[in-house]
């Protein structure tokens, strides 16, 4: 059935957006707008429904790796890289607020970001933010995909990329698709290294941030760092 059919030409959904604003718009709506055309058998509205299902909703869909897109009938490379762009996007204008901003004292600033980061990965994924002696952000960037149980992130090749930045400070962040915050003993080992391997090169680890769903962990805060 086309979309002509099923809703009005004033409740489609570009047209809503422009008669009430984004944020009137539900999810579905504004990835249809995204999406711009449905596929063979499903006009835009109900593609986006069905994405956002079998993604187990925004967060899961915004996660799905250019692969998993792909596999979705009909859906084609295109519209596999633009859903893919959509949360770069985001990710760059949180990380363009905290650029903006002088420096990355205040916790919340830094969990909304590497929550936008991390929230959304089905797999661990671990990010380092490093910071000038003034606590402002100098660059961020990933340093491995999988466990840190796995020793896939080596406290050495931080302290290198730490030193390549000319960075004072270092936060490190890291997801659990378990969707418990709670610092492994892994977690746990992998921190106490770290901050020995950058205090030989007088890099202080300011905090280790583990991030699942919707909560933030933050290892100074619960003095484990």
């Amino acid at each position: 059935m086309k979309l002509s059919v099923r809703v009005s030409k004033h409740e489609r959904p570009r047209e809503r957006l422009l008669r009430h604003g984004a944020a009137a718009l539900q999810n579905a709506e504004l990835l249809a707008i995204g999406l711009r055309t449905g596929v063979p058998g499903l006009n835009v509205l109900d593609l986006s429904g069905r994405l956002l299902e079998r993604f187990s909703g925004l967060r899961g869909l915004l996660g799905a790796t250019p692969e998993e897109l792909l596999a979705v009938p009909g859906l084609g490379t295109a519209k596999a890289c633009s859903l893919a762009a959509v949360l770069e996007l985001a990710k760059r204008a949180v990380e363009e607020e905290l650029t903006r901003d002088s420096t990355l004292d205040h916790p919340a600033r830094v969990k909304q970001y590497c929550k936008v980061t991390l929230a959304h990965r089905r797999v661990e994924h671990c990010i380092a933010l490093y910071l000038d002696s003034q606590l402002r952000l100098i660059a961020s960037g990933e340093l491995a995909r999988g466990t840190l149980s796995q020793a896939s992130v080596y406290p050495r090749e931080v302290v290198r990329e730490a030193l390549r930045h000319h960075a004072a400070a270092l936060i490190v962040a890291h997801n659990h698709p378990s969707g418990l915050a709670e610092p492994s003993a892994a977690d746990q080992a992998f921190t106490r290294h770290l901050k020995q391997a950058l205090a030989l090169v007088d890099v202080s680890l300011v905090d280790h941030l583990i991030v699942a769903s919707d909560e933030v962990a933050s290892m100074a805060e619960l003095g484990r760092l």
